[in-house]
């Protein structure tokens, strides 16, 4: 009788992984008004837009020291490249949901789930009208699915960030920390850009879930703002 041998997890699934257990008890904390986890956020939203090494204030803040750590389980430690590549992903991943958690009442983070998706394609769907394609807010997608390298998809992931924080629409920031690692390996970004699409299309709106509230340019201009509450202007 033979035994199954779990599959060890991949790359991108230790990153997002790492990127889950981060944003836990910091999104828990937050929610809670706790004074550390306020903190911690506004610190983390100065570094949206910015590279990893570009913001030592955040070393020690987001615990990546795992990626560092002899794996227990047979995996292999990650080589320089890999390094790398996940220390951008992580950092890009958190300084998105910092922003998006901004001034928010519940949790921006939430798993993908076949019952709630999640994934970036599907919550970019979830800001359009049950029946309609609303053509600008698609166009935003496109443009993140072309973007030639990571600090420009960066950017155009923050726009869409934005609009979704002014609807209340939670991403999973887990798998797009994962996504956002493979869309930095050689032939990577047609597989992510594949992901979105399908998460794009396969998703299916409750039908009680009233349309999201967007102007007829497909966003609303205070949705793409940085203002933030007293809580938040730490």
């Amino acid at each position: 009788m033979t035994t199954a041998t779990a599959a060890l997890p991949t790359v991108p699934q230790r990153v997002g992984q790492i990127t889950g257990e981060i944003i836990a008890p910091l999104q828990q904390g937050y929610l809670k008004d706790q004074a550390h986890a306020v903190a911690a956020l506004a610190r983390l939203r100065r570094g949206a837009g910015k590279k990893y090494e570009q913001v030592p204030d955040l070393w020690g803040l987001a615990d990546t020291g795992p990626l560092h750590d002899k794996p227990h389980n047979g995996s292999r430690p990650l080589n320089e490249d890999e390094l790398t590549r996940a220390e951008d992903a992580i950092h890009v991943a958190l300084t998105l949901w910092a922003l998006h958690q901004q001034s928010r009442p519940t949790a921006m983070h939430q798993r993908d789930r076949r019952e709630k998706p999640t994934g970036l394609g599907a919550a970019v769907r979830a800001l359009m009208p049950k029946d309609e394609i609303a053509e600008p807010v698609r166009k935003r997608l496109v443009r993140a699915g072309t973007a030639p390298d990571l600090p420009s998809l960066a950017q155009r992931l923050r726009d869409l960030v934005l609009l979704l924080r002014g609807n209340d629409i939670a991403l999973d920031y887990a798998l797009l920390a994962e996504q956002l690692y493979r869309w930095q390996q050689p032939g990577g970004q047609d597989a992510v850009r594949r992901a979105w699409g399908r998460s794009f299309h396969a998703y299916r709106a409750p039908a009680n879930e009233p349309d999201p509230d967007l102007d007829d340019s497909g966003a609303d201009a205070s949705l793409l703002s940085d203002d933030t509450t007293d809580k938040d202007a730490s």
